[in-house]
């Protein structure tokens, strides 16, 4: 019987042979058989499948879209406009989290062009006095 080790397939792909454990039971990765001698075998297609994972995962799809982009790539029906449109979906998604993150960079920008710095005592300063109040952090949090 033909196959690599869960710590090979781990180390050729770059990953944590837990990583491997834990797309198996999340079902991105089907159970592979076993050797006589009771090891899991695996192929270059599970290694090509991973590196599928891995490769989704760095441009931003979460675990369940990756399940979903899996199953499309295998489904007779499942068509190229379906991944686009999860694609478009995801540049939506990115696109708001970095307007959120401009938001929160722009509100830190101006706390610190407020805040005198040098030896000014703590007491004085417009940075901890804005995060002490309820009213900055309440506002702050349901704009994300």
């Amino acid at each position: 019987m033909d196959g690599i080790t869960r710590g090979d397939l781990a180390q050729q792909c770059g990953v944590n042979p837990e990583t491997i454990r834990y797309y198996e039971r999340n079902h991105l990765l089907p159970l592979p058989p076993r050797s006589p001698s009771g090891y899991r075998l695996f192929t270059e297609i599970d290694a090509q499948r991973i590196r599928f994972i891995k490769r989704a995962q760095s441009v931003g799809f979460s675990l369940d879209e990756i399940r979903t982009l899996l199953e499309l790539k295998i489904d007779p029906e499942g068509t190229s406009g379906q991944v686009r449109a999860l694609a478009h979906e995801k540049v939506l998604e990115i696109e708001d989290k970095i307007r959120s993150l401009q938001a929160v960079r722009d509100t830190l920008v101006s706390l610190i062009q407020s805040c005198p710095g040098g030896n000014a005592p703590t007491s004085d300063c417009p940075i901890l006095d804005c995060l002490d109040h309820e009213a900055f952090a309440t506002s702050e949090h349901n704009q994300h």
